[in-house]
């Protein structure tokens, strides 16, 4: 591994300089007016994984092309698929960026950028890591497979034809994603578990028109009134979720796990203080970090009805609406809980209000056997490039390619993350840290090594 150290340090500046370059390009792929520069990006990728020694093509889609690399010659050995996306949020509020979203700029150790950690530069420490073995000993220890999409924040939604279209071609031992977190600074992590989800959106219909409150209200049932005992209705007051059922498949933390979480560094007072708030809540029984990472949950995610202008308007609304997330643990069945919660919501509902409910979306819950041979392998990869050895987290967000991939691929995933939570994603000042891009690029190299030798 000199060679391929020797080749990370001589070349760590223009890594830097190329994925400014990529940091450049305005791929907000929610937005058409940013199609051709979304485009510009997947062939920014490509033309990177060309020169790094990698085959790799555009493949079409409805939407914005999927970038796919490959580097097959090794015939007994494992095979990798690597997942990425170009694609990046939208910069707005512009007003409350320091720099320009998409004029990357360094300041105190940061690389500040729209996409910076959220997934352009933690997908590009995996084009690098191979750019070095390729291009200090002509080959890799391994086969690599890239999966590089367009459409990761507007939902994926040609990712799943894609993989089953190619699924023969896309035959590997375990898949790696970069687009989690460290735990803290200083303190690198893989996760290995990951709550799913289910989303909906429910409309309240009550009279044809807003109404006058004073010759009608007390006459006619308020849709605003009839939200507010419908969301009031979803939890007791310690927090648990009251739809029938809710409960039942969810899989218990293990006392090792629980012991796990229990023995990580976490400052409850600074958590609250980064937070802008004064106390935890929720279910009793646990700690704040098993709520946020291993139970699940039902939160309100946007409510409206009526009028909300400055000044009185004294009516009835017609209507009321609200957005609702459930997050999920194994073996918690998404379908069967979006069922479980209209059927809560429709036998609430008064007399003279009906229900318009709509499933926006849904994915399982996720979990990496803790003793697997690949999440090993990535314990001594990371151990030996941040100096550290990684502790095992789960987080409480979503990422349903992970459970894609099992379903279409039959892989599981190693989720290994460079940045760190305070790295603003999805928010003005977006920044990845230089040192941990460094160390992520290193790391990825040296889990090539250590996935080639479990074969």
């Amino acid at each position: 591994m000199q060679d391929v150290d020797s080749y990370l340090d001589r070349e760590s500046g223009r890594f830097v300089a190329e994925l400014c370059d990529l940091l450049k390009i305005p791929s907000v792929s929610g937005d058409s007016a940013f199609r051709s520069q979304t485009r510009n990006a997947a062939e920014f990728v490509r033309n990177n994984l060309q020169h790094a020694g990698v085959d790799a093509e555009l493949v079409e889609t409805p939407g914005h092309p999927i970038v796919l690399g490959r580097w097959q010659k090794l015939a007994d050995a494992p095979t990798v698929l690597i997942y990425g996306h170009y694609d990046v949020q939208p910069p707005d509020p512009l007003d409350k960026w320091i720099t320009p979203p998409f004029e990357p700029t360094e300041r105190d150790g940061y690389i500040y950028a729209r996409g910076a950690t959220d997934d352009k530069g933690q997908m590009f420490t995996h084009i690098k890591s191979v750019e070095a073995w390729l291009k200090t000993k002509g080959e890799l220890p391994l086969n690599v497979i890239y999966v590089i999409e367009g459409e990761e924040e507007v939902g994926s939604g040609n990712l799943d034809n894609f993989l089953e279209t190619y699924r023969n071609e896309l035959k590997c031992d375990v898949a790696v994603i970069s687009d989690t977190s460290q735990y803290s600074p200083e303190l690198p992590a893989i996760t290995y578990g990951l709550r799913g989800i289910l989303a909906a959106e429910i409309r309240l219909h009550g009279p044809s028109q807003d109404l006058h409150s004073g010759i009608f209200g007390g006459s006619i049932a308020n849709p605003a009134t009839a939200l507010a005992r419908l969301i009031a209705a979803l939890h007791d007051d310690k927090g648990r979720v009251q739809i029938p059922g809710f409960y039942d498949d969810v899989l218990p933390l293990s006392d090792a796990e629980r012991k796990q979480f229990a023995d990580l560094p976490f400052d409850e007072s600074a958590f609250l203080k980064s937070l802008g708030t004064s106390a935890t809540f929720g279910e009793s029984d646990f700690t704040t970090l098993e709520r946020r990472w291993a139970r699940p949950t039902c939160e309100i995610n946007g409510m409206a009805s009526g009028y909300t202008g400055e000044g009185p308007k004294t009516i009835v609304p017609s209507t009321a609406m609200v957005k609702i997330t459930c997050r999920l643990v194994p073996d918690q069945n998404h379908e069967a809980l979006t069922a479980a919660l209209k059927t809560f919501l429709e036998k609430r509902l008064p007399p003279g209000i009906t229900m318009e409910f709509e499933s926006q979306h849904g994915a399982p819950a996720f979990v990496f056997d803790p003793n697997s041979p690949y999440l090993e392998a990535a314990k001594r990869a990371i151990t030996a490039a941040f100096g550290t050895p990684p502790v095992l987290i789960r987080e409480g967000g979503s990422i349903p390619v992970v459970s894609t991939f099992r379903q279409i691929l039959g892989v599981d995933t190693l989720l290994l993350g460079w940045g760190q939570n305070t790295d603003n994603l999805h928010s003005p000042n977006e920044r990845f840290r230089l040192v941990d891009f460094q160390r992520g690029i290193r790391a990825s190299a040296y889990l090539w090594h250590e996935l080639a030798a479990l074969k």
